[in-house]
């Protein structure tokens, strides 16, 4: 018995059930099992039930769970999620295939370096933050135009979409409405947002990515 996999499936269904709702194909939106505090043996119960994208918050912890598992999935795709510090730049760029923490400019430059140093270009996500929150990570959304510039035409990154965490006392639809018209008009393709309590919302609204934590691997450890 692998009991993620009941909880893949229902987390599938319900994806697929929200974007058929607003008229989108579910198989353009990309499931990110937050693995976060939980296991390597976790994941591989995933992993058996077939799912291949999964979403870390520190590096550090990535780097202790991951290099076996790829090895063992060549076709593992490892999103860091969380806060990335300048320090260890060099080795998100060398683990992760994609990065959706970009927040500001040192982060930016200390990729783009370790980028060439390691001739490895992993896709970027610029986070945003969109409730403007001072304790929280992210470009302000008066911002974002002139970062995705900078980010692009300065740093040459592989900027692809946009990431939110909205607050967790206000309507994420608003949120979520918000960071779809910022890629929208910066010609970005991804969008991701929504987690376990309301990546349906998110799906509605636009969502390429919904990163699910809780809802597939139970309470944190």
């Amino acid at each position: 018995m692998n009991p993620g996999a009941d909880r893949l499936a229902e987390v599938r269904q319900r994806i697929a059930d929200a974007a058929r709702g607003a008229g989108r194909d579910p198989a353009d939106i990309t499931l990110v099992a937050v693995s976060k505090t939980h296991g390597a043996d976790r994941v591989r119960e995933m992993l058996e039930a077939g799912q291949r994208v999964f979403g870390e918050n520190r590096v550090q912890e990535a780097q202790e769970k991951f290099p076996d598992l790829k090895s063992a999935y060549p076709d593992l795709e490892l999103h860091l999620i969380g806060p990335l510090q300048t320090n260890k730049a060099r080795d998100a760029v060398a683990l992760f295939d994609v990065i959706q923490s970009v927040d500001r400019d040192r982060i930016a430059a200390a990729l783009a370096k370790e980028m060439v140093h390691l001739g490895r270009r992993p896709a970027c996500y610029i986070q945003v933050n969109t409730g403007e929150e001072p304790q929280k990570a992210g470009v302000a959304p008066a911002d974002i135009d002139a970062f995705v510039a900078t980010c692009r035409d300065t740093h040459k990154l592989p900027i692809v979409g946009l990431m939110c965490i909205p607050p967790v006392d206000e309507e994420p639809a608003l949120h979520f409405a918000l960071l779809t018209k910022i890629a929208a008009r910066n010609g970005l393709s991804r969008v991701s947002m929504g987690m376990s309590a309301d990546y349906e919302t998110a799906v509605r609204l636009g969502a390429t990515h919904v990163r699910v934590g809780s809802a597939l691997f139970g309470a944190r450890a």
